[in-house]
């Protein structure tokens, strides 16, 4: 049970490897996701566009925005952006850094989803079958332009009974998945050369202007934890001591029952330390007020 408290307390304090985590299962799970998906093109010339471009892109949308939402980051740098200049300054620097960090680290599932359905090719088949050229395609040769639409867009149906054993049919499929796999492995070469050049030019730019950013966003993100635990343990000894005043006309039969309740000054120092003095709703609310309004500088 220890050793599952010192873990849960490391992530909680270092939100950067939880971030890299979330988006780790994200990517995983979007593998996992299209592996179990059942992929049914409908086969019919208007629609096959629309259901393999959706399949391509729309499960990647849903992805960008669940990395948003998971990253605590994002609220954060909302935060930051909007709130009032009060006695702290907002340095964009710090702001552009923390909306970098964010849109990489949401980009890492939908990247992936998309380089696994060019790798397998059945969207790219589903999408373009019927704008493919059939003049290429001996097997078309004789039909009308109609009934070359229709053949097309039949191409991703292995099942269908006009085009089970046509060898055209395997032509186009394999024409398409070869663009499809060829764009995929492509996309993945850019990424990755993209990925080598940035770690490896990013020493001949500031150095000192990203370690600014970098300390700063994440001092950011922690006094947003600080002050929460602060204003929930403020919160606790409010309630605790809201309460011990509504029950201190029962002490008698509090008393009676066998429930214990403090000598009065007895925990008070530690308390009151930590109220601050502040034990009324009015003046909760115009400190926070304040802390929203008007930061403190640093």
């Amino acid at each position: 049970m220890e050793r599952f408290r010192m873990i849960f307390q490391y992530f909680h304090s270092n939100s950067e490897s939880v971030m890299n985590g979330i988006c780790g299962l994200l990517a995983l799970a979007s593998v996992k996701m299209y592996a179990c998906f059942d992929f049914s093109c409908p086969c019919l010339p208007r629609y096959n566009m629309a259901y393999g471009l959706g399949i391509m892109f729309v499960p990647p949308v849903a992805l960008f925005l669940c990395g948003l939402i998971l990253n605590r980051q994002s609220l954060v740098m909302l935060e930051e952006w909007r709130r009032p200049q009060g006695h702290r300054k907002k340095d964009p620097a710090v702001i552009r850094y923390l909306c970098s960090s964010i849109m990489q680290r949401a980009m890492v599932a939908p990247v992936v989803w998309i380089i696994v359905t060019l790798l397998d090719g059945k969207c790219l088949i589903c999408a373009f079958s019927s704008s493919v050229d059939p003049e290429k395609f001996v097997g078309f040769a004789n039909a009308s332009p109609v009934q070359v639409q229709q053949l097309l867009a039949k191409v991703p149906c292995k099942d269908d009974e006009l085009l089970r054993n046509n060898t055209s049919r395997k032509a186009v499929s394999r024409y398409l998945r070869c663009w499809s796999q060829a764009l995929g492995w492509s996309i993945l070469l850019i990424l990755i050369a993209a990925a080598f050049l940035a770690r490896w030019l990013r020493p001949c730019f500031n150095q000192a202007t990203l370690l600014q950013a970098r300390h700063w966003s994440n001092y950011i993100d922690i006094e947003q934890k600080i002050f929460e635990e602060t204003c929930c343990e403020h919160s606790r000894l409010f309630a605790h001591k809201c309460i011990l005043h509504f029950f201190e006309s029962m002490r008698q039969e509090i008393k009676l029952h066998s429930f214990i309740l403090p000598r009065e000054g007895e925990g008070a120092e530690g308390e009151e330390d930590l109220l601050r003095g502040i034990t009324d709703q009015d003046q909760v609310n115009k400190l926070l007020k304040m802390w929203y309004y008007e930061k403190p500088p640093l």
